[in-house]
Formats: structure tokens, C-alpha cells, sequence
């Protein structure tokens, strides 16, 4: 923590900030962070930011009581309307779906996604969950932001253990930094202020490429009000624990 702020206060306000008014913005199961990210954003800036969840909620009012899955029927009982699951996918494959948010396991510097396997594919030393919609969302919506909460030489390597998917990808946003995907490549777009480019390169298994040395925008006093009134139960900060 540095200052009145974490670094899941500094990635919920830095995604947050990446939504504009009148997007439609899908977040999956297990996705707390940006679930309160995409609440921050309507309650702020983006009050026509059209809200999509798994459970077929459409702008649910509260995420204060959002279930730990961050997929239960809270977020269908306090929307405005009911938009399936199945709806979603075709929304995305139409290019109708601004952004989604999706995770992963391994990522490397040409922008693939590992979500699959940690080793051989065959005799893998880890099997994970594989790609399910980010395997069809990453290369369908129109922009995708992954945010991860572990950023490690493990996680951001040369080159994916398995390419689960690709496509889309435009921001990863982690506790040290944020990078964007353009003309191929990973870029470090900027670093958070609770780090530095020696911190961020320590933890990056690949070189770092950047135009220039920028910070994140720290949380303003504004949006930490904001987000102490809509997520009180601090389900952004869950993946830190």
C-alpha cells in the first residue's frame, strides 16, 4: 500500500478509466476486479456504459452483494434486463461487443494467451482450465483487456507454453504496470506508481519495450470515495488474498 491506496485500488481506477460512455463491456465468472471497475466507470464518467455479466444481467444497479463466483443470480436480480450467456458470444462474433474482460495463465511478448497447459501439452506439469469464451472473445470483441494479479517471470515469458488464443488483446493491466498490444507486439504503456521500470523488468521474462518512461494516473480522492460506497466488501482486492 502507498499513500490511501493499493494496487487493487490503482488497477480497478486504471481499468475503470480505459471504459467510455456508451460501450458494452462484458466481465466473466471470477471476474471481481473488473466488476467494479465497469461500476466505477457508470457511476463516474460512463454512466451509458452498458453493463454484461455471465448470469444475463444487464447493468445490475449493486455489486455490493455480488456472490464470490461473481456470476451468481445477485447480478441478474438487480438488472434491467435478462441478455443470456449464448447472446453474448453472438454479440461479439457480430463485432457489437466493445470490450471484454478476460484472464489467463502465461502471456508473452507477441500477445499470445496461454490458459491451457504449464509444459508439454502432452505430459504437461500443470493442466488448466483452458480457453472457454476467451477463446472466442479474445478474437471477437473488439478490444480485450486482461488484468492479472500476478506479474512474475512465469507469467510473461518469451514464448507460451501453449497458445490457448490470440487476437484482440489491447491492455494487460497488473500490479506493476499496464501493457498494450500494438503492432504485434507488448509494449509497456505505463508503470504504476507503487513501482519502477527496474521492478517491472525484474518480473518480465521477455525485454521490455516502451517509447517512453510514463506513470499510471494514481486514484484520485474522488474515485476511492466512489469505490468505498459501491464495494465495500472490497471484492476488487479478492485475487490479493
Amino acid at each position: 500500500m502507498m499513500g490511501d491506496y493499493r494496487a487493487s485500488d490503482i488497477m480497478t481506477c486504471a481499468i475503470s478509466r480505459m471504459l467510455s460512455d456508451g460501450e458494452t463491456v462484458f466481465h466473466g465468472v471470477s471476474s471481481h476486479l473488473p466488476m467494479v471497475a465497469m461500476h466505477l466507470a457508470k457511476q463516474t464518467h460512463a454512466p451509458n456504459l452498458v453493463h454484461l455479466n455471465i448470469p444475463g444481467g444487464v447493468n445490475p444497479t449493486s455489486v455490493k452483494k455480488a456472490s464470490y463466483s461473481s456470476a451468481g443470480s445477485d447480478l441478474l436480480e438487480s438488472s434491467e434486463a435478462y441478455f443470456p450467456l449464448e447472446e453474448v458470444f453472438d454479440l461479439s462474433m457480430r463485432g457489437k461487443l466493445d470490450v471484454a474482460f478476460l484472464g489467463g495463465i502465461q502471456f508473452d511478448r507477441n500477445g499470445n494467451v496461454n490458459a491451457s497447459v504449464i509444459g508439454d501439452y502432452h505430459k504437461p506439469k500443470v493442466r488448466l482450465p483452458g480457453g472457454a469464451g476467451s477463446a472466442v472473445l479474445i478474437p471477437t470483441a473488439k478490444k480485450t483487456i486482461i488484468w492479472r494479479t500476478k506479474h512474475d517471470v512465469r507469467t510473461f515469458v518469451e514464448n507460451v507454453d501453449f497458445v490457448t488464443t490470440r487476437g484482440n488483446l489491447w491492455k494487460i493491466v497488473t500490479p506493476l504496470c499496464i501493457f498494450e498490444f500494438r503492432d504485434g507486439q507488448l509494449y509497456l504503456d505505463s508503470i504504476h506508481p507503487t513501482s519502477s521500470l527496474e521492478e517491472v523488468q525484474a518480473n518480465t521474462g521477455f525485454q521490455l519495450l516502451y517509447e517512453k518512461v510514463q506513470y499510471t494516473e494514481k486514484p484520485t480522492d474522488a474515485e476511492l470515495s466512489v469505490l468505498r460506497r459501491i464495494d465495500p466488501q472490497d471484492y476488487r482486492s479478492l485475487e490479493f488474498f
